[in-house]
């Protein structure tokens, strides 16, 4: 029994890395299926930078259209005073469009959503709940494309599957790239547009190597590590 158990440790451990990226997808893929969870779990990768977390000119943060979507459905919300753009934003997709009344609602305690857009008018107002929706990464921003006035577009980027990237406080950058239930090449694909994403928001400041480490995991599966010269 103390064999069999021993076996099986070895086998998961040689499981935790992987030499390319399609490779790491793929054990991810094979341990989380062999799981049979009651959900289709997620995939991210998880990349440990070269930066100094503590300076703000280091900052490595963006967003990045997925070309086979996220998998995961996306619930937004649209601030603007405008009544008609309101009115786009909810025939868009969005779930909720308001000012005032959002506002009050979220300061209330209402934060079942993912995403957060708003007219550039309007962000002196909602900084009212900028500390319930910033430690959360859902404060609106111009330079990941939730500040703006083209409304529609900006709802239909979020619903297609649009992944919004930010350095953590250790330097690491957490990132969805899709579902299990997707193909290894869509989700290889997916993971090579946020990983040259990350790389093109690289801060002149930072010295170095780049990127250090690399990883991929699923929702509740153990994260196997990528070599970093594949990526």
């Amino acid at each position: 029994m103390v064999i069999k158990k021993q076996k099986k440790q070895k086998q998961v451990q040689e499981k935790l890395t992987a030499k390319t990226l399609e490779e790491a997808i793929n054990k991810v893929k094979e341990i989380a299926i062999a799981k049979k969870r009651k959900f289709v779990e997620s995939i991210d990768i998880a990349v440990n930078l070269g930066i100094d977390a503590k300076q703000s000119d280091q900052a490595v943060k963006g967003s990045v259209l997925l070309p086979h979507g996220s998998g995961k459905k996306i619930k937004i919300i649209v601030f603007t005073g405008n009544e008609d753009l309101q009115k786009t934003a909810i025939e868009s997709g969005a779930l909720m469009a308001g000012l005032e009344d959002l506002i009050l609602k979220i300061e209330g305690g209402f934060l079942d959503f993912d995403c957060c857009i708003a007219t550039p008018d309007v962000m002196q107002k909602i900084s009212k709940v900028a500390r319930k929706l910033g430690p959360r990464g859902l404060m609106p921003s111009p330079k990941n494309g939730t500040v703006t006035n083209d409304i529609k577009k900006a709802v239909s980027d979020a619903l297609k599957g649009k992944a919004d990237f930010k350095n953590d406080k250790g330097g690491t950058v957490h990132c969805l790239v899709g579902k299990v239930s997707f193909e290894t090449e869509a989700l290889l694909q997916n993971a090579q547009v946020v990983i040259k994403a990350i790389k093109d928001a690289k801060p002149e400041n930072a010295k170095g190597k780049f990127v250090k480490a690399f990883y991929v995991n699923s929702t509740m599966g153990p994260s196997v590590e990528v070599a970093v010269e594949s990526v």
